[in-house]
């Protein structure tokens, strides 16, 4: 049985740092596809960075050079670094994973299992 587990999340003020994390179950962590996404209240859920095991990496836009994603295969965890938070950066963050995956993206319905979500504040 997959299973996601999302940690980190919480309220921080503009320019601030958190760190996500996402512990992974029930398939083999190293050979899939991961993926942070997130949701505002009334908007759509949308990709935020990706990643695989050969290191290949992709971000949305509105987070490059501020956010970095990553792994450690030894723990089955996958990080999203974020610093130099926005207010518009609050959202309801999701861990996704494509097991077998080939290739990394931020289209949603690239992904089988997700997590519960981390809520992440931002304020100005």
């Amino acid at each position: 049985q997959v299973q996601l587990v999302e940690s980190g999340g919480g309220s921080v003020q503009a320019g601030g740092s958190l760190r996500l994390s996402c512990v992974a179950s029930g398939y083999t962590f190293s050979r899939s596809i991961m993926g942070w996404f997130r949701q505002a209240p009334g908007k759509e859920r949308e990709g935020v960075a990706s990643f695989d095991s050969h290191g290949s990496t992709t971000y949305a836009d509105s987070v490059k050079g501020r956010f970095t994603i990553s792994s450690d295969n030894a723990k089955n965890t996958l990080y999203l670094q974020m610093n130099s938070l926005k207010p518009e950066d609050t959202a309801m963050y999701y861990c996704a994973a494509a097991p077998g995956g080939r290739w990394i993206t931020l289209d949603r319905y690239g992904y089988h299992y997700w997590g519960q979500g981390t809520q992440v504040t931002v304020s100005s």
